[in-house]
């Protein structure tokens, strides 16, 4: 790879921060190549230079918040549609978690550019991630993510008798969606009702399609974890920040 790059792109690369970060670093003068600044948008490096960022842009990084929320049935993950509200507005000091170990302080300023780094559908619930850093948003739903979303998902099998092993093996392995294959998952019963899924991808609405496929009707879906992190005794409806020492 010798080929220039946007300096932003590669940036967002290097894992330093996202694209629209990068852009208003550049703008700022907080961006140097090779030790020179740099503060054109749109100019391109090669990848055998040297990119580094001044301390201002290092200390406002510092202060962007990443928020764990249980998201209950009936708020949509990003933008507000259908009359339904955004998670997001469940974001504030009266639905904070007492039980939340962080020593960071609410303030307003925390809600802009807060946004969601996955979704969760409407009428499901559990873990959503929350942030204000481009470099845990890409790494979480950029296009070579690899961390692991782990469900559980109550279903009803709509065939007569109980659902074969060799169905609960396509769901492992074998189905297709969009015309691509999926993605290998884990899914394993985890009682008579009760699917268990691990999955390294997002497709929209993905569990509930690969259920229907092979007679499954869900009937209730709840995000446990992302990466390393878990929902744990998070109430529904509450919220809080992620920890300095935790990692996805």
């Amino acid at each position: 790879m010798t080929e220039p790059l946007r300096l932003s792109k590669r940036m967002s690369e290097l894992g330093l921060c996202s694209r629209r970060e990068a852009d208003e670093w550049i703008a700022r003068g907080w961006v140097r190549v090779d030790g020179q600044v740099v503060s054109e948008l749109g100019s391109k490096v090669l990848p055998s230079q040297r990119i580094t960022v001044e301390r201002q842009a290092q200390a406002q990084q510092a202060r962007r918040v990443t928020v764990l929320l249980h998201k209950p049935v009936g708020y949509v993950s990003g933008q507000a549609e259908d009359g339904y509200k955004p998670a997001v507005v469940l974001v504030k000091p009266e639905n904070r978690w007492s039980a939340d170990p962080s020593p960071e302080q609410f303030h307003p300023s925390q809600l802009k550019s807060l946004v969601p780094a996955g979704r969760l559908d409407i009428d499901s619930v559990g873990l959503l991630v929350l942030t204000q850093d481009g470099r845990i948003a890409r790494k979480l739903i950029g296009e070579d993510t690899s961390i692991e979303k782990e469900y559980l998902v109550r279903v009803q099998y709509t065939r007569p008798g109980r659902l074969p092993d060799a169905d609960l093996k396509k769901l492992n392995h074998g189905l297709w969606m969009d015309g691509k294959p999926l993605l290998p998952a884990k899914v394993r019963w985890q009682n008579d009702d009760q699917l268990s899924f691990t999955l390294r991808e997002g497709k929209k609405r993905q569990i509930r399609r690969m259920c229907e496929m092979v007679g499954l009707k869900v009937v209730g879906l709840k995000r446990v974890r992302i990466g390393r992190v878990k929902l744990g005794e998070l109430p529904p409806g509450q919220w809080r920040y992620l920890a300095p020492d935790e990692q996805f």
